[in-house]
């Protein structure tokens, strides 16, 4: 079921709330006045209350939507000014057609004899109708605009989620084609020196193949299977590189298998191969999970060549504006996420810090 359309409705216990407390102030104030009230007066009250709250959903679900939340301000006014009016007189027409007045001066002198009820002048307006439906047009504004603010505020949580949810399919067709074209044609080259060893490295691409387009269909994989998988792509990764180059992934000893979002190590561990290894230089990559009760932290350093660009690369993956707008989504208040470049050690640092819990 869509979320925005569960939200578009308050739950039904605040409106009996509210409706309880303002059948409370039409009906049950009135009996501290020490008469014996007519039926008339009940059947001015019922009918009040339902207008009143027909006024009140009219709002919400009309007129607000089609005026207010429009920029319709004059309609919107327009609208509420006539159906108040409109309330008051009927009301005042209700209390005539049943002689209200008369029944309720009997009942004042029944109960107070030595009394007489003060005179109202007879009005096409009941003042006190009016000045209800006031106060009830202004709670159902309120109520309008809040859950107005909300339906918007689902709306772009959902857009974003769509988009998020987009990128990683794409992320999941690409991680990058050059990877699984390289990585062929070194399996295709080993096949000539070392068949165990080509047999072993179409393997592991099989394997991850296998959790980029499967494993990753659920909302979350397990810590275990997210670091598996950046085992598979760094070994698959050191079949281009020189002895030059040293790699190192350090995972959590012991490691308490937990529930994470897929894919969120490959960005930072992409861009260090994409950035931060070199042919003729010695350059090293070294990359540390750690667990601490429940966060998960992640340091990912490479060499820094001032040749080469250091940051995430938005045509490749999904970069780190999208990374970090899936963290945004989907751990809000619960992660750290820095980098730091280091020209005088020439080195590049990346520091995950991800609440799992």
């Amino acid at each position: 079921m869509d979320s925005r359309k569960v939200r578009k409705y308050p739950p039904l216990f605040l409106h009996l709330l509210g409706w309880g407390f303002l059948v409370l102030f039409l009906m049950w104030q009135p009996l501290s006045w020490q008469i014996e009230l007519p039926a008339t007066f009940w059947i001015k009250q019922l009918v009040l209350l339902v207008m009143l709250v027909s006024i009140f959903y009219l709002n919400v679900y009309f007129w607000f939507p089609r005026y207010l939340a429009k920029n319709k301000y004059l309609k919107f006014i327009l609208f509420n000014i006539v159906s108040v009016i409109m309330l008051a007189v009927i009301i005042e027409q209700v209390q005539t057609a049943i002689n209200h007045r008369e029944y309720m001066d009997k009942a004042w002198k029944a109960a107070h004899d030595d009394m007489t009820r003060p005179k109202k002048k007879k009005d096409k307006l009941d003042y006190f109708a009016l000045l209800t439906a006031l106060i009830v047009i202004g709670i159902s504004t309120s109520v309008a605009a809040v859950q107005n603010v909300q339906r918007d505020k689902q709306y772009r949580q959902d857009l974003e989620q769509e988009k998020i949810n987009s990128e990683l399919s794409f992320l999941k067709a690409q991680i990058n084609p050059h990877f699984f074209f390289n990585t062929l044609n070194n399996i295709y080259a080993l096949t000539v020196i070392d068949v165990e060893a080509a047999q072993q490295a179409l393997h592991k691409l099989s394997r991850l193949m296998r959790y980029v387009l499967y494993e990753t269909q659920n909302e979350t994989v397990l810590l275990s299977q997210e670091i598996a998988f950046a085992q598979d792509y760094i070994q698959l990764m050191q079949l281009r590189l020189t002895d030059k180059v040293s790699v190192h992934l350090s995972p959590p000893e012991p490691l308490h298998d937990v529930s994470i979002a897929p894919m969120l190590f490959l960005p930072f561990i992409e861009n260090a191969f994409k950035h931060g290894v070199s042919s003729v230089e010695k350059s090293s990559i070294d990359i540390r999970i750690r667990q601490e009760t429940n966060k998960i932290f992640v340091d990912v350093r490479n060499t820094l060549f001032t040749d080469k660009r250091t940051v995430l690369d938005e045509s490749n993956g999904i970069g780190i504006n999208n990374t970090q707008r899936r963290l945004d989504l989907l751990y809000p208040g619960k992660y750290s996420l820095q980098m730091n470049e280091n020209k005088e050690d020439r080195e590049f640092e990346v520091h995950l810090e991800l609440e799992t819990a």
